[in-house]
């Protein structure tokens, strides 16, 4: 990754490299956690028990509600993403507790929305090798590689290297059960299987749109919507039979467009499921079409 300062139309090259104490990269990461990675942070050097006999680097939620484990790769050859697993065992293994650290940093309102369905580990470092790619390819975990560069203590550059995201419960089933089946309420899975086919084709183009946005989205199958990410979320969306629409939920301010009575809302004061502040309503290929360039502007500042 290169990355060049223009001034009065001369290129200068900025020197890129992994900055000299990793503790360091933590601290950054930590402080700025929601701006870099959608993340609230929580704990840092969070123990994980007798059992477990560790220390999780950093520790937070997203803001889909999912617990979030940051391991921070120390050394070329140390195996951060078996530690990582390890350390997300434990935290399944220890839901009250997290459940608590939630509630008595963010609330108890943001503790009864914990997602386990799929917790996320996240693995840093300035390179990964290819045998680390390979492991997170072969697991059925949401695991993401995140390489960094910094750049004279004047930039930071993130760069999603590779990602595993599953739509179903992480880990044993038993003990990682979505919420839908302790509480009997329809997942966004289940709508979409019941929709009419005009529906279930609209979405699929709309799905076909936002990955193919760039090799870095991910998806995945939340309890009531599928979220599109990159590092943070771009794109939230509901699937609703009953009025044959899509509802979109994009991170474009609402006040830099021209909202359209029936197709675009401000919903910043409005609760709604996932995330983001304008909501479009998508019912036919030309809705899609007009969503075409709030999907990529929401997608471009992810």
């Amino acid at each position: 990754m290169k990355l060049f300062r223009i001034s009065h139309g001369k290129a200068e090259e900025l020197a890129g490299s992994s900055v000299a104490l990793e503790r360091q990269l933590q601290r950054t990461i930590e402080a700025n956690m929601e701006t870099l990675f959608g993340v609230r942070f929580l704990a840092t050097e969070y123990s994980t028990g007798p059992q477990h006999r560790g220390r999780i680097d950093s520790l937070g939620i997203d803001e889909t509600g999912s617990p979030v484990i940051f391991e921070y790769k120390r050394s070329r050859d140390e195996n951060v993403i078996n530690q990582g697993l390890f350390y997300l065992d434990g935290l399944l293994d220890h839901r009250a507790e997290f459940q608590l650290l939630v509630m008595n940093r963010r609330g108890a309102a943001e503790a009864d929305q914990i997602d386990w369905s799929n917790p996320r580990l996240v693995c840093v470092a300035g390179d990964f090798t290819r045998y680390d790619e390979y492991a997170v390819r072969q697991n059925n975990r949401n695991i993401e590689l995140v390489r960094y560069r910094d750049f004279n203590g004047e930039l930071l550059a993130l760069e999603l290297l590779t990602s595993v995201t599953t739509t179903g419960p992480a880990g044993n089933v038993e003990r990682a059960k979505p919420e839908s089946v302790t509480t009997g309420e329809t997942t966004v899975l289940e709508y979409l299987a019941k929709a009419p086919d005009g529906l279930k084709n609209l979405y699929d183009d709309l799905d076909s749109q936002l990955t193919a946005y760039g090799d870095d989205v991910q998806k995945t199958a939340r309890k009531n919507y599928f979220a599109y990410k990159r590092l943070k979320n771009f794109a939230c969306v509901e699937v609703h039979p009953q009025s044959r629409a899509l509802l979109v939920y994009l991170k474009v301010n609402p006040d830099s467009i021209d909202l359209e009575d029936g197709f675009s809302r401000d919903v910043r004061n409005i609760g709604h499921f996932g995330t983001g502040s304008l909501e479009l309503r998508i019912r036919t290929p030309e809705d899609l079409l007009r969503a075409e360039p709030y999907l990529r502007t929401s997608y471009d500042a992810s």
